[in-house]
């Protein structure tokens, strides 16, 4: 298997709304979000896939050391070796696939966040340099893009973390802010049991709430200019919306079921922004 099948069938076995948003794009710039997006699950699967943290650690660590080697010209993983070719036409640097494990050594690091101030760290390591680093490969070429990938990836964060609340309380991790619970009377052995309450529906609306404008402001700061080019952020920011939409019609029955949008449902929204230029 050569890197770019290995990478092609990392990115389409993840199942992500992500990879519908790369099957319009050309295909050199198609080939680099796809193996950045291998390199993100590679270092992402390190830690929802380890039963021990040490374990994890070291696997982090040694993806460290090959972003080293594969800037100073010695990538051995598929995924470097897919990437690196790449890496130089659109800009991605060592430093920002550091930045993407870091992030994924948080998970390792701590399963509470005081308040959004601490969440947003995490969220712009995770998705937030994610965001820039698409951007580029998708043809920014306005500074304000940054700031519009860095909203739209944390609120593509958000929805995650939303989507996922029963998922990540089952392995000890609580994403909501410390103080948010707090507000709402919702204790964190409810979320780890997974306890619904009408207390958990209300704390949820009000996260749902923040992402949707985050949704919003993010929209807001794309320049015209760049639109175009950022078509398939926008493909990504409609399916998320759309399934933030479908979790707050529900009234976030996100302790025990995984909300959904079909794969048919996620194709028809990529190709209604490729086709009209809109969500």
């Amino acid at each position: 298997m050569t890197p770019a099948q290995y990478v092609q069938e990392k990115a389409a076995a993840s199942g992500s709304s992500f990879y519908y948003a790369f099957l319009f794009l050309p295909p050199p710039r198609r080939a680099a979000i796809t193996a950045f997006y291998a390199f993100c699950r590679e270092v992402d699967d390190v830690v929802d896939e380890a039963r021990d943290a040490s374990v994890a650690a070291t696997k982090l660590a040694w993806w460290q050391v090959e972003v080293q080697r594969a800037y100073a010209g010695q990538p051995t993983h598929p995924v470097m070796l897919a990437l690196m070719p790449l890496a130089a036409d659109y800009g991605i640097s060592a430093a920002q696939l550091q930045a993407i494990i870091r992030g994924c050594q948080m998970d390792l690091e701590q399963t509470r966040y005081l308040d959004f101030a601490a969440l947003q760290q995490y969220c712009h390591l995770v998705a937030g340099v994610v965001g820039e680093v698409a951007a580029q490969i998708f043809g920014q070429s306005q500074p304000q893009t940054t700031q519009y990938a860095h909203t739209l990836g944390q609120a593509l964060q958000l929805t995650n973390i939303i989507r996922d609340v029963g998922e990540d309380a089952k392995i000890g991790r609580i994403y909501i802010p410390i103080n948010e619970m707090q507000n709402f009377d919702v204790k964190a052995h409810e979320i780890l049991k997974c306890i619904p309450s009408a207390r958990f529906s209300a704390l949820m609306a009000f996260q749902a709430e923040r992402a949707q404008g985050l949704y919003t402001q993010a929209l807001g700061l794309l320049p015209d200019a760049d639109r175009r080019s950022q078509k398939p952020g926008l493909m990504m920011a409609s399916i998320y919306r759309t399934l933030l939409a479908r979790i707050q019609a529900q009234g976030f029955p996100v302790l025990t079921e995984r909300v959904r949008l079909s794969p048919l449902r996620k194709f028809w929204l990529a190709w209604k922004v490729q086709a009209l230029g809109r969500m």
